[in-house]
């Protein structure tokens, strides 16, 4: 992923809420699911790391990047940004091959 590639989507996902926690049980098998679940219909998720969460942010981040298949956009404060192109055809929204 490029720089500008990157930046384009730090902007879409500045108008996202969080969909989801990750707390003291830390990264399972059962979120890796849930988010791959997510990242098929949405592309782009944001989710927050609780303090409780046992890995920081980015440990918790590189994770779910491998449990997930999805690229890291960014981290900030207690917040992950993912992005992985969607499996599903029709929920494949965001097109970041044009930026270059």
């Amino acid at each position: 992923m490029t720089s500008k590639q990157r930046s384009y989507l730090k902007g879409l996902a500045m108008k996202l809420d969080t969909i989801f926690q990750i707390g003291k049980s830390g990264v399972t098998d059962e979120i890796c699911i849930q988010l791959l679940n997510a990242l098929n219909a949405r592309e782009l998720i944001k989710i927050k790391i609780l303090e409780t969460c046992p890995t920081s942010v980015k440990e918790t981040a590189d994770l779910i990047a491998k449990g997930t298949g999805a690229d890291v956009v960014q981290t900030i404060g207690l917040k992950i940004v993912l992005f992985r192109v969607s499996d599903f055809e029709k929920n494949r929204t965001i097109n970041i091959d044009k930026i270059r």
